[in-house]
């Protein structure tokens, strides 16, 4: 970001800028309980590398909305409807695929009650000896994902999200100076977003991560992927019914 795109807006709408910003960013939406998720699962660092996938899909929306490009996507009605509708489906998808997961994780024969009680204690992170006493044992509720695996669905879930194109498209022009150039100010004003919306994920991954640490059973990780896979459903659900 040069030093003629910060000095083309005033501090005061600077201030006014950021503040609504970080309101955008800090709500919870798809991308940070992904996020969260990602570092409660697999710790802070593969979710922080997780996120290049939702920046670089914000790059992209940027970039369009600098070329222009951003304002006759959000007037289309057809090509507003088309990503929304992707977006719709890609929620669904990843939200069914971690209940899924959660449920497939689950000790083999838990229905069976009582009998079944000591394969459950293992899975959920106890090995009870001879003695009673309770050990150590590997904790994998689910199946570990790569990074590469993680960054795509960040980007995904950001780049057919609609709320991210009009984030750029809509919301961004509105602090900008009627008076001069657009394109230096849109770019300015979204590298800044970009700034807030990373640190903000960065907090999101941070407090996963702490969360983690606090010695989470496979069971109460299994519950997590479940409870964060039926928030992206309803989250799709939110975003089929929601009106332009």
């Amino acid at each position: 970001m040069s030093a003629s795109m910060v000095a083309s807006l005033p501090a005061s709408q600077w201030a006014a800028f950021a503040a609504a910003a970080l309101v955008f960013a800090a709500v919870p939406g798809p991308n940070q309980l992904l996020s969260l998720r990602n570092a409660v699962q697999q710790g802070t660092g593969d979710a922080v590398v997780g996120l290049a996938g939702r920046f670089t899909a914000f790059a992209i929306l940027l970039a369009a909305t600098v070329a222009g490009l951003g304002a006759v996507l959000i007037a289309s009605e057809t090509a507003f409807t088309v990503l929304k509708w992707c977006g719709v489906g890609y929620l669904a998808l990843l939200g069914v695929r971690l209940v899924w997961g959660a449920w497939r994780h689950q000790p083999a024969g838990k229905a069976g009650g009582r009998a079944d009680r000591s394969n459950s204690d293992e899975a959920d992170g106890r090995v009870v000896g001879s003695g009673g006493e309770a050990g150590a044992a590997p904790d994998a509720p689910t199946a570990h994902r790569t990074r590469w695996r993680l960054v795509r669905q960040e980007f995904l879930v950001a780049m057919t999200n609609p709320k991210s194109m009009l984030l750029f498209a809509a919301f961004l022009p509105q602090f900008t100076d009627p008076a001069a150039p657009a394109a230096p100010q849109l770019a300015a004003l979204g590298a800044g977003y970009i700034a807030i919306e990373f640190a903000v994920a960065v907090c999101y991954t941070a407090a996963g991560g702490r969360l983690a640490g606090t010695g989470l059973t496979a069971r109460i990780r299994r519950r997590i992927d479940a409870g964060a896979g039926l928030t992206m459903i309803g989250l799709a659900g939110a975003l089929a019914v929601e009106r332009r």
